[in-house]
């Protein structure tokens, strides 16, 4: 099954979390937390009644498809095929990632989440938890409770590069915060959306131009032709004359929004629209 991603933008940037986007009335931001599944229980059906704004989304959407100039001839021909075999659109409920502004658009931070608190939350982990740990601030081996906090005293003149973190964090955290301004950089939570295509047969599957950028994850460890594990590095170099797999995988339901996103602020995606 193909589902396309999308984002609505505007003058202000990427669309925010919109006030009826439901909001926990007691925010988790625990390392134990759980956050909502995407699409859990979501039970696809084309003929399920649908709001006025809805089915006027719907008819917005069924001409869409791509045209910008960098994408392959192929790409271009399955695009505007899909709108005969499968005129039809689905759409599916919103989802929330985090991106930051850069000097072309937005870029993503994080995949994809079921609702905007958990968006928020990842957006905590990573300052709390990722980025510190990943830029040498505290040790990667430091218990997981371990965070800018707990390692900053009040005055913040015992580790000064972690005040920042714990600030910024400090911020998030007061209230519902959808835009927060760290190190020189914007980031946002964005309410991204996803649609399905649907014909007499179904829903639309893989188009024959789709190609996927992520290699397989492997399952078991390097090992030689006696069955010694190798080290990762000399598995890598093993490996190298194989060369890069390249592609971009289009409208891909999962976390894929990471190019969706950063290319719908620029409007030469085929999942863009412009909110006026």
């Amino acid at each position: 099954m193909r589902a396309e991603e999308y984002a609505c933008t505007g003058p202000d940037g990427m669309e925010l979390p919109r006030p009826t986007d439901p909001e926990p009335p007691h925010p988790d931001w625990s390392l134990d937390g759980r956050d909502p599944e995407i699409d859990d229980g979501l039970l696809l059906d084309p003929d399920a009644p649908v709001t006025p704004t809805q089915a006027a989304e719907q008819l917005a959407l069924r001409d869409l498809h791509y045209t910008g100039d960098r994408f392959p001839g192929s790409v271009l021909a399955d695009s505007l095929h899909a709108l005969d075999t499968h005129p039809d659109i689905l759409l599916m409920p919103a989802t929330f990632t985090v991106v930051q502004q850069s000097e072309n658009g937005w870029k993503p931070v994080t995949c994809l989440h079921a609702s905007v608190h958990a968006a928020r939350r990842s957006l905590d982990f990573t300052l709390r938890w990722s980025w510190p740990r990943m830029r040498g601030l505290i040790p990667f081996e430091a218990i997981r409770e371990i965070d800018p906090q707990t390692l900053t005293t009040p005055d913040a003149a015992d580790n000064p590069e972690l005040a920042p973190y714990m600030e910024a964090a400090a911020r998030l955290r007061n209230g519902r915060v959808n835009r927060l301004e760290f190190q020189g950089t914007a980031y946002q939570i964005a309410r991204t959306r996803r649609l399905l295509r649907w014909g007499p047969d179904g829903p639309e599957g893989p188009r024959p131009s789709d190609t996927n950028s992520q290699d397989p994850e492997r399952m078991h460890p390097p090992m030689d032709e006696d069955g010694n594990i190798l080290p990762e590095d000399d598995f890598d170099e093993d490996f190298e004359d194989f060369g890069d797999f390249e592609g971009e995988f289009e409208g891909s339901a999962g976390g894929g929004i990471t190019d969706g996103v950063a290319r719908g602020v620029k409007g030469e995606d085929e999942g863009t629209l412009s909110e006026r």
